[in-house]
């Protein structure tokens, strides 16, 4: 089978219809005009043979000189050509008639035709053999002729003999008659070509459509590098509507590609750097445990709890890590519910605060709350909620200079909606870094880890959390003044 387009599919298909159906409409016309004609050449003279018959003494008393007959005829086919004039008998023979010898190809006639229109003359056009013909019918007109009541013969009358038909033929051929056939030709060439146009018009957008998609697929789904067509927005037919629907398709499929391209490098890069995370401690709390297995009886008292003090905080450090791993990947897949409730956001607040309150003594770093007195109901999820203030508190704390201040602010931002800062003096974040720190594992350059191995992905878990609650986390830094962390919680109203 051919590879055709739609476009020559359906071309080669109009123009096949297209023909037969012309030669339908000719065929058919041409038939109903032979048709008319003979109907009206046939009622024209249906009377002609009767009238021959009634008028003419030597057919009127009955016929005994047939070769007086045949000049009789001789003369009437000379005053109208168009006649032929037969004399058959009863049975159908041809008796005697005027034509040229060997003109004249039958012996015998049908004589059903020509009683059917003697009795019924309403049935025209009725067709009757043709002498001159083995095969060839003829329009005719026909009268019974009778020697007193005995029927003799008939006269038939063929009409539009040879000479009328060659008469037509040669006018046929006339160079204006030609010239209008030509016309008639050229205005249907011209239709089929006008026809043709029109469906490559309509069917151009397709092949365009088509091209853009093999295009697509020969680029691999990529539309770095593929100009697309443009389909009209102000058209609102099938095929533009079809056009941009299949380019948004692409478009959000080129989309979601490249996020999953995105995605996977993240993976990658996360696997990386929690392979390494994962690693130090490791390798620290191994170490640590071979030289107590090894040596544990030359270590002093000092030396082993040493050890152990380090190997445990090691196994903290893993714990937490692996801990921090789980929630994250149980929030990427929506495998955390949320339980909401009512409490005392102040009372959440001072609990986190307490927790710290150590490590911030040791670096000499001063907790506050404000205001003082933090009488907040709110309507959330208690343990998520600490476990956000958490990160950002520890955070805060690890990131602050010795000396330093956090602060925990509590705002009103409608009769609906709390504003809680968490704030800090430490080192601050640069301002290109911002949109990246919530990312998973991603550490700001100037972090501070206080010799700790930290995962960084306390933020993202922060993020995480509080988008399961309906909030937003912000960030706001300046370099070396310090940072602040920002959500909005939705406040119990008193009634």
């Amino acid at each position: 089978m051919f590879n055709l387009s739609l476009y020559q599919k359906l071309a080669i298909s109009l123009v096949i219809i297209f023909c037969f159906i012309c030669a339908l409409v000719y065929s058919w016309s041409k038939q109903l005009e032979l048709n008319s004609k003979h109907h009206g050449e046939q009622n024209l003279h249906l009377a002609l043979a009767e009238h021959l018959v009634q008028d003419n003494p030597l057919i009127k008393e009955g016929v005994y000189d047939y070769k007086a007959l045949e000049n009789l005829f001789h003369t009437l086919m000379l005053l109208g050509p168009a006649f032929e004039f037969y004399f058959v008998d009863e049975n159908g023979k041809i008796l005697t008639y005027s034509a040229e010898p060997g003109k004249v190809k039958r012996t015998h006639i049908n004589l059903a035709p020509l009683k059917t229109l003697i009795n019924n003359p309403d049935a025209a056009p009725i067709y009757g053999d043709n002498p001159r013909d083995q095969t060839q019918q003829k329009i005719f007109s026909v009268a019974p002729v009778f020697n007193n009541d005995t029927l003799q013969g008939y006269l038939y009358v063929i009409i539009g003999g040879e000479a009328y038909d060659t008469s037509l033929n040669n006018i046929k051929s006339n160079d204006r008659l030609w010239l209008a056939a030509l016309w008639l030709t050229s205005a249907l060439a011209f239709l089929l070509i006008a026809m043709l146009i029109l469906l490559r018009f309509f069917t151009n957008p397709i092949q365009r459509l088509a091209q853009d998609v093999s295009n697509i697929e020969a680029a691999n789904y990529s539309l770095t590098d593929t100009k697309l067509s443009n389909f009209s927005t102000q058209k609102s037919n099938e095929v533009h509507s079809l056009g941009r629907s299949i380019q948004a398709m692409v478009t959000r499929i080129n989309e979601q590609f490249k996020a999953l391209e995105q995605s996977d490098k993240q993976r990658k890069e996360l696997l990386t750097h929690l392979s390494h995370d994962l690693r130090t401690p490791l390798a620290s709390l191994q170490g640590f445990l071979e030289v107590l297995n090894q040596s544990g009886s030359q270590l002093s008292a000092n030396e082993q709890q040493e050890y152990l003090h380090v190997s445990l905080n090691n196994c903290a450090q893993l714990k937490q890590l692996i801990e921090q791993i789980f929630e994250l990947a149980h929030l990427e897949n929506g495998e955390i519910s949320i339980h909401k409730e009512t409490f005392n956001l102040g009372e959440l607040i001072y609990d986190c605060i307490a927790k710290f309150s150590l490590a911030a003594d040791s670096k000499g770093i001063k907790l506050s709350v404000e205001p003082a007195i933090c009488d907040f109901p709110v309507v959330a999820d208690i343990a998520k909620l600490e476990r956000v203030l958490s990160n950002l508190i520890d955070n805060a704390i690890r990131h602050t200079a010795n000396g330093g201040n956090i602060a925990v602010h509590v705002k009103h931002i409608d009769n609906a909606q709390l504003f809680v800062q968490v704030s800090d003096t430490g080192v601050g974040i640069k301002h290109d870094e911002l949109d990246a720190i919530f990312n998973p594992h991603y550490q700001a350059s100037n972090s501070n880890n206080e010799g700790r191995q930290q995962g960084g992905l306390g933020l993202a878990i922060c993020k995480g959390l509080l988008a399961l609650m309906d909030s937003e986390i912000n960030v706001q830094s300046e370099l070396g003044k310090g940072t602040m962390f920002s959500f909005n919680l939705p406040q119990k109203i008193k009634v």
